[in-house]
């Protein structure tokens, strides 16, 4: 697209991830739009700037292309990469289908560039299963895509030649503790921007994702199987031939979607969570939040956990089923692994 002429970009080659990473940090800082992609070990040395990005509240986007971590070596795919930066304070989505990646990059530049907002996001879709794949998308027309995305016009443009700044100085531990409030504040708040940014888009291009935090699959059943990405398509299939069990996918994992849990599983005899990555001496990640979030209820489901995917091991229709039968025979809080 910069080479045909169809995009007015600037195109930087990198040598590592880390100078990728810190090069749109500085383009952001100057009030330009920027947007990179990594995926597994790449965006693990983006570790230390991820954190500064977000403190330092830039709107950037990056798409994360699912894969596991080494060692052992895998080109495949699971989650491990993405929830590993969970705590970064950046804005994460995982995507179930090839479409909905292109809405949500859509959608992810109007979100992280609210005013309200002002933090970085993830747009997380499965290596492979979904980037290795054909499928049929509808791509919106440029001046569709230019009517629902503002025009950029950055409130906070710190670096200027004619008027040197510093940004992300030394501050003392009093000033430390209020960012981080800030931050955290400012990442909660953006649940609302997600939720207004998927409604707007179905009144624009008529798709939508639940309500953009989460996303229902016939769950008026009582038990419910909880999980993220792509693997949700063959859930659902699942879903289509038993009787007994419904989907709540979680498309937005930060800000995590407590009360939309709380709201739609409090009722459920059982929870089942599907996580594709591991707190290696705990548990999935997905699985502990989600526990977590329900504490509260009045009325508390069983909840139970797998691990797996791992590895991008295929997760096949079978093998949801079986792990539904396996989890009516479970006790609260177990985690079994499939291998």
């Amino acid at each position: 697209m910069k080479a045909n002429g169809t995009l007015n970009a600037e195109y930087i080659e990198s040598e590592s991830e880390f100078s990728a990473l810190s090069s749109i940090i500085g383009a952001s800082a100057a009030g330009v739009r920027v947007y990179t992609a990594t995926s597994s070990q790449g965006l693990a040395l983006m570790h230390e700037v991820l954190f500064a990005s977000a403190g330092l509240r830039l709107p950037l986007v990056m798409t994360v292309t699912n894969r596991a971590l080494s060692a052992p070596l895998s080109i495949w795919n699971d989650h491990q990469d993405s929830i590993s930066e969970r705590d970064s304070g950046w804005i994460q989505i995982y995507v179930e289908t090839n479409q909905e990646a292109v809405d949500t990059h859509i959608q992810a530049f109007r979100i992280a560039e609210n005013s309200e907002v002002l933090l970085p996001i993830m747009v997380c879709m499965d290596g492979f299963f979904l980037t290795h794949t054909v499928e049929p998308i509808d791509v919106p027309e440029k001046k569709d895509v230019e009517k629902y995305i503002p025009k950029y016009v950055p409130k906070y443009a710190t670096l200027d030649s004619k008027n040197p700044k510093s940004i992300g100085a030394f501050v003392y531990p009093q000033f430390y503790i209020n960012a981080k409030y800030d931050n955290d504040v400012a990442l909660k708040n953006s649940a609302n921007e997600i939720k207004k940014a998927n409604k707007d888009f179905e009144k624009a291009f008529g798709r939508r994702y639940g309500n953009g935090l989460i996303e229902e699959y016939k769950n008026d059943r009582k038990i419910t199987i909880i999980a993220m990405g792509s693997v949700c398509g063959a859930i659902r299939d699942c879903i289509d031939i038993r009787k007994d069990t419904g989907l709540l996918r979680v498309r937005t994992f930060r800000p995590f979607p407590r009360e939309d849990i709380l709201e739609n599983l409090s009722d459920k005899d059982t929870v089942l969570v599907l996580d594709k990555a591991v707190s290696l001496g705990n548990a999935g990640a997905l699985f502990t939040e989600v526990r977590d979030a329900l504490y509260s209820a009045k009325k508390r489901p069983k909840v139970v956990g797998f691990i797996a995917g791992l590895g991008g091991k295929d997760i096949r229709v079978n093998d949801i089923n079986s792990m539904i039968d396996r989890a009516k025979k479970m006790n609260d809080g177990d985690i079994e692994w499939v291998e």
